[in-house]
């Protein structure tokens, strides 16, 4: 290769541009975990509630013991807690390295290990409703939405949580745009 070539331009514009479709699939793949996992709960959960709620439906369920019922309850209240304080533990390892790529990485992944938790709470909450019919997982499913909505991964959002100049920001929000 000559000089001329490793000086063009060109050679230079090729690692943002694959740093950037880096970012890009990231922030895709991520996006597309979300709405996944939003569209197979909120169904469930919804199907469930207007089924109870109408009172005319009969599933002929097994009569489980009350027990399981707060076994359930104390899981999705417990797991509401962990996916909380497991991501922001999990953030923390963002600030032992400059490199943006590596941040988002960091971010992606709790927010991944995030959002499967809240599922998982989803989950637990059609199957209590279901077998137990008690409104604490109305507001245990209530609460996990809200994660939902206020935890979405928005540029804004990647920003403040990783504490981002204006530069990074940029990057992220250029990202975070449809191709």
């Amino acid at each position: 290769m000559s000089r001329s070539t490793l000086n063009s331009p060109e050679s230079h514009n090729e690692t943002p541009i694959l740093e950037n479709q880096e970012f890009r699939r990231i922030y895709k793949n991520l996006d597309q975990l979300i709405l996944i996992l939003l569209i197979l709960v909120l169904p469930l959960f919804g199907m469930i509630y207007l089924y109870q709620s109408s009172g005319e439906v009969k599933w002929d369920l097994p009569e489980l013991p009350t027990v399981f019922g707060q076994i359930l309850s104390g899981a999705g209240i417990g797991l509401l807690l962990a996916q909380y304080l497991l991501f922001r533990k999990k953030i923390k390892a963002v600030f032992h390295t400059d490199e943006l790529l590596m941040k988002l990485k960091i971010y992606a992944s709790a927010t991944r290990e995030r959002y499967l938790m809240l599922f998982v709470i989803a989950l637990l909450c059609s199957a209590g409703l279901l077998f137990f019919g008690s409104a604490i997982y109305n507001v245990i499913f209530a609460v996990a939405l809200f994660f939902f909505s206020v935890a979405k991964p928005t540029p804004e959002r990647i920003k403040k949580v990783l504490k981002l100049n204006k530069e990074d920001a940029e990057i992220i929000r250029l990202a975070s745009r449809p191709e």
